[in-house]
């Protein structure tokens, strides 16, 4: 009779315990309106750990989109610290880390260029222990602003270029700039050895760049694009982000006295040849001033209806031809009137050389353009016309140091 009796006491403690645990369970549970109060179920097993969002906070908000280039991106906690955060930016089909660093006492991340780019997916991934000690991980993403609309710069001259002592690095813009100092900064200039090099706003479309005095030959410049995701112009952002150089070569200016009919030639420095040349007629006058070779052709098509003199001519086959302005300005080979140059000015603003039908190395005009490169200066003098436009061409240097400069947009 012992057996079951005691059989029967273990099994009465043991309800009793149930019922007492059962009881403690719902007397917490009856305490407050969520649980999790007082002598709540989760106090009780441990604490729920909280929600990683409120743990690690991601600014832009994980699948956010269109955000903006100047959208702040953040990872912050409100208690506890950083342990780690990784970002990475996905665009153009290839995958970036996003340098930053952890401040504040460890309760912050930013990056350490605060721009974002655009037509990007930033991917977060964070790590963070809370006040309470428990680690948590976060994971999210956001898509920045794909612009309807963008500018590219077209640069003169081209990568790896030779050129001659007075080339001007020039960009025309596809769209009209509206701030130009960001674009102005995102553009630099640099020589080696080291000169001042100096930017110069032609209207909207066009920025060039210059020393005060022509290059040194034997110089190296780079020219640095960083102009992609800059804002030109509301809502038109760059596309471009690129480094490309040039050399300078020997230095060689050209002296034109259109009243004595003759060019004389130097190369660095010493005179090289005088050529007998023909200038603009006294109804067609040539324009005074330093002109830069933009343009070498070995033969070309001129038609005055392009430049404004209507049917007056049209020649197919113009040999030995070196643009030197927008408006049509060039030095060429002259085959149509051989007794012109030394002697008499004949043509409509350009200069003329003697030449040959076909053109020949052995002509005066053939021997000029086989010494020149693009970027020699040409300058005119003693014509019975104004100074050619500093934006007329690479014309800049008709433009004095000091108002140069003062074209500048960031001040």
């Amino acid at each position: 009779m012992r057996h079951p009796q005691g059989r029967a006491r273990r099994a009465g403690a043991a309800l009793a315990a149930a019922l007492t645990w059962a009881g403690l369970l719902a007397g917490a549970a009856g305490c407050t309106s969520n649980g999790t109060d007082g002598l709540g179920i989760d106090r009780v097993l441990g604490g729920k750990p909280p929600a990683p969002e409120d743990v690690i906070r991601v600014s832009p908000d994980d699948g956010t989109r269109a955000v903006r280039p100047d959208g702040p991106l953040t990872v912050r906690v409100p208690d506890g610290r950083l342990e780690s955060v990784r970002v990475v930016r996905s665009q153009d089909a290839q995958d970036s880390p996003v340098p930053g660093h952890i401040a504040a006492g460890g309760t912050i991340w930013r990056p350490d260029d605060p721009r974002l780019a655009l037509a990007a997916k930033y991917t977060v991934d964070a790590v963070a222990v809370d006040g309470d000690g428990h680690r948590s991980a976060r994971h999210t993403t956001f898509t920045t602003l794909v612009p309807a609309e963008r500018f590219i710069g077209y640069v003169t001259p081209e990568n790896r270029a030779t050129v001659g002592t007075g080339m001007i690095v020039s960009l025309a813009f596809s769209r009209g700039i509206e701030d130009r100092a960001a674009v102005e900064r995102a553009i630099q200039v640099t020589a080696k050895p080291a000169v001042e090099i100096r930017p110069h706003w032609f209207g909207d479309n066009r920025l060039d760049f210059r020393p005060e005095h022509y290059w040194q030959p034997g110089t190296v410049v780079t020219v640095g694009l960083d102009l992609r995701d800059v804002e030109g112009a509301r809502g038109v952002y760059g596309l471009q982000s690129k480094t490309f150089t040039f050399t300078v070569g020997r230095s060689q200016v050209s002296l034109v006295d259109a009243a004595a009919h003759t060019m004389q030639v130097r190369r660095d420095g010493e005179l090289l040849a005088t050529v007998p040349i023909t200038a603009g007629a006294p109804e067609h006058t040539t324009y005074n001033g330093k002109m830069v070779v933009m343009e070498m052709h070995d033969v070309t098509r001129m038609n005055s209806r392009t430049v404004g003199f209507g049917g007056e001519y049209d020649i197919p086959d113009v040999p030995h031809a070196l643009k030197l302005t927008d408006s049509g300005t060039f030095l060429h080979g002259n085959y149509w009137a051989p007794e012109a140059p030394g002697h008499v000015n004949v043509s409509h603003g350009c200069v003329g050389l003697r030449d040959v039908k076909g053109g020949s190395s052995d002509t005066p005009a053939g021997w000029f353009y086989d010494r020149s490169l693009v970027g020699d200066v040409i300058e005119v003098v003693n014509s019975q016309d104004k100074t050619v436009s500093p934006d007329n061409g690479l014309g800049g240097w008709n433009m004095g140091w000091k108002e140069w400069k003062a074209g500048s947009a960031v001040k």
